[in-house]
């Protein structure tokens, strides 16, 4: 252990240090005093972390033995969970100020749970793996049950940690198994052990209980009965985080560990994956059908959602990752502009999110009905929205990788959820008008996150905005580095599209 490997962890260990100040500033000078600023100094923390990481000129590395890696995988999924949450922060700010909610604990919770995802996405070990998803876990538990006084909020945080225990369980039994049968917690180590044989039937049942553990926190199916009530039960804020950085955090630790750790063996667990991105897909494309209030929609919508990206892992190769990272970090953007819309939405005064809401809003308010249409198109991958590319590419990935059953599911799950997307649309243009019909008071932040949203789904079709690239540099730097533990000659097998 040397000063080079607490320089290697030093955005991490910044922002510890910082929400540690945080919280005794708010502690000694008053938490009502003091809410204001943490939240715009945790904003700019985070926007200086994700500044370091992606445009700072850092090289792939180890620290901590192994147990901690720094490799370009790990900083594309960092500097998309960092400005997510940032974002989230940002337009929130105006809403938890008029409802009561601007407490300083908020948006230190909030980073705590951002260095545990960047724990588990460079996570090495096993161990360091489980430490950084606790501290995710726990930090999210208690922001779902923010609003003390809502019986429907204290319900969506204990409904939250009841099922989140029983997963964090599952996974730590799994990792015990994989363990015993390897004889180490270090991924690489777990990698050799394996080779490029047939798993044993003790690693095996590690690897599923392990894949049950994480789809919980992606919240794929059949692991995904938490989501649409802790997603409409929690603050409205919360749920716009939950909908953004841990999705993305959980998406890459299932990369990192699939590919970490059983790289070789890819036919032992794509099927698996395959099988779960079907389910998800389509449980959230029917099921939302029939919901009436636009959060619990929602979380039906980043179940389909996460159904795609799985289909990216499931096709197991370099080309597979870069399309589920590229697919996460348009999702986050998305979700971004959506629930900046869904945070503005009021009557009388208070918050409102059913989906009459929206009728004829486009009569009152044209440009943010346009902006919030767009941002529906591409949740349903209309062309030209980027939406689409990034559907297409996941599907593709699917295809290069003789798996076209799985790309044609994905498009009929596709055209299903396509119903309760443009049902929105519809209601904005030409539902039935209200007696009071709703207002849409937004602050700043909240415009700009929601026309900025927008226009990169119209835009970002043309450029990508470098996205393309850094997660073509982010796959390969997790595939072929892992692969050649085990097997040098396997590299250039795993690099075929």
């Amino acid at each position: 252990m040397t000063s080079l490997d607490f320089n290697i962890l030093m955005p991490e260990a910044a922002l510890a240090l910082f929400s540690l100040v945080a919280l005794m500033f708010g502690a000694f000078f008053g938490k009502d005093r003091t809410a204001v600023p943490v939240l715009w100094l945790s904003v700019i923390a985070m926007l200086a972390a994700a500044f370091a990481l992606g445009w700072g000129g850092r090289t792939d590395s180890q620290a901590f033995f192994g147990m901690f890696i720094d490799d370009a995988f790990a900083r594309f999924a960092k500097v998309v969970m960092l400005l997510g949450a940032a974002a989230v922060l940002a337009m929130s700010a105006s809403y938890l100020a008029r409802n009561g909610l601007m407490r300083f604990e908020l948006p230190i919770l909030v980073v705590l749970a951002v260095i545990g995802m960047m724990v588990m996405v460079s996570a090495g070990d096993l161990l360091t793996l489980y430490m950084g998803l606790e501290l995710q876990s726990l930090a999210l538990y208690v922001v779902a049950a923010l609003r003390r006084e809502s019986a429907r909020s204290s319900e969506a945080g204990l409904k939250y940690f009841v099922l989140g225990s029983l997963s964090s369980g599952m996974l730590l039994y799994g990792a015990a198994l994989v363990y015993g049968y390897s004889g180490t917690t270090n991924l690489a180590g777990i990698m050799q052990a394996v080779g490029g044989e047939r798993l044993s039937l003790g690693l095996l049942f590690g690897l599923v209980f392990l894949l049950v553990g994480l789809a919980f926190k992606v919240s794929a199916v059949p692991f995904h009965m938490w989501t649409p009530d802790v997603y409409e039960g929690s603050p409205t804020p919360v749920t716009a985080f939950f909908a953004t950085a841990p999705k993305v955090a959980a998406m890459a630790l299932i990369a990192r560990l699939m590919w970490g750790a059983f790289g070789s063996v890819p036919g032992e667990w794509t099927q698996v994956l395959a099988v779960m991105a079907v389910l998800s897909m389509f449980l959230g494309s029917i099921a939302g059908i029939g919901q009436r209030d636009i959060k619990r929609l929602m979380a039906y919508s980043s179940i389909a959602h996460v159904g795609f990206a799985l289909i990216g892992l499931a096709a197991g190769t370099v080309y597979g990752v870069q399309t589920m990272l590229i697919y996460m970090a348009i999702y986050v953007v998305m979700n971004v502009g959506t629930f900046a819309f869904i945070l503005s939405m009021e009557r009388d005064g208070r918050p409102v999110t059913a989906i009459d809401d929206l009728n004829l809003l486009a009569r009152s308010e044209p440009l943010k009905a346009l902006a919030m249409a767009v941002l529906l198109f591409s949740l349903t991958g209309v062309p030209p929205m980027l939406g689409f590319f990034a559907k297409f590419g996941v599907l593709k990935a699917a295809v290069d990788a003789n798996m076209g059953w799985l790309a044609l599911l994905g498009v009929i799950a596709s055209v299903i959820g396509a119903y309760y997307y443009l049902r929105m649309v519809y209601y904005i243009y030409f539902g039935s008008a209200r007696e009071v019909p709703v207002e849409t008071r937004m602050g700043g932040v909240q415009w700009l996150a929601l026309m900025g949203s927008a226009a990169v789904m119209i835009l970002g079709a043309f450029t990508m905005l470098g996205t393309e690239a850094a997660a073509e540099r982010a796959a390969a730097s997790l595939v072929t580095a892992n692969v050649a533990v085990a097997d040098p000659v396997a590299v250039a097998t795993a690099a075929v599209d």
